[in-house]
């Protein structure tokens, strides 16, 4: 993957620069070549930089996973807001919008981000990332949905993050079409959202 000519001067960037520079590149190579083979020794290869470099910047590997984890959920709820429209009133239309940018974004970062997620699989780490992430979705989707249907249960959408992934990771498998995924997840949504909360007075109420 490295495209540099050997011998050639290294170029000097500013740290910001840099560090973004050694994310994109790690993200290209998993896209290629999956974790497994991924070593910030690797890392520091392909970006043409020393080692010393890359162990600044992130330590380990897992850092670097963790990085891009971020990055990938802070694409996703930036998805989800690029994908807004005036009109926001039509139950079905918001349910729509939720389940194609949350599956849209999984394809979009493919198989480098299955891959990171499996990497960190059972990391504490990765817990508390997905926990915070994911009630962070969860939180924009209740407000998106709340004028249309009052208050969600939390427990209710994170049902529609479980949904998402199994479907996303389908999808990229090649088990199933993305549009047929699409589909049964703003159906999971539209379930979730006017699905009566047994705890709530309302509900209560009407027993």
């Amino acid at each position: 993957m490295n495209q540099n000519n050997a011998g050639s001067p290294r170029r000097r960037l500013p740290r910001a620069e840099r560090h973004a520079q050694l994310l994109e590149t790690a993200r290209a190579f998993i896209k290629e070549s999956g974790t497994d083979e991924f070593t910030l020794g690797r890392l520091a290869l392909e970006a043409d930089v020393a080692k010393p470099v890359v162990y600044d910047h992130f330590g380990d590997r897992s850092k670097v996973f963790v990085e891009l984890y971020e990055e990938f959920e802070a694409r996703q709820r930036s998805a989800l807001l690029s994908s807004l429209s005036d009109d926001m009133s039509d139950l079905e239309q918001v349910c729509a919008i939720v389940a194609r940018a949350y599956i849209d974004c999984w394809l979009t970062e493919g198989r480098e981000m299955a891959g990171v997620v499996d990497a960190l699989a059972g990391s504490p780490m990765l817990v508390r990332l997905r926990r915070d992430a994911e009630q962070a979705y969860v939180a924009m989707c209740r407000e998106l949905l709340r004028p249309i249907v009052g208050p969600i249960d939390p427990a209710r959408m994170q049902a529609v993050i479980g949904a998402g992934d199994a479907l996303a990771r389908d999808v990229l498998a090649g088990a199933l079409d993305g549009d047929h995924a699409r589909q049964v997840l703003t159906d999971v949504v539209v379930a979730m959202a006017v699905a009566s909360d047994p705890l709530s007075p309302g509900a209560a109420a009407q027993k």
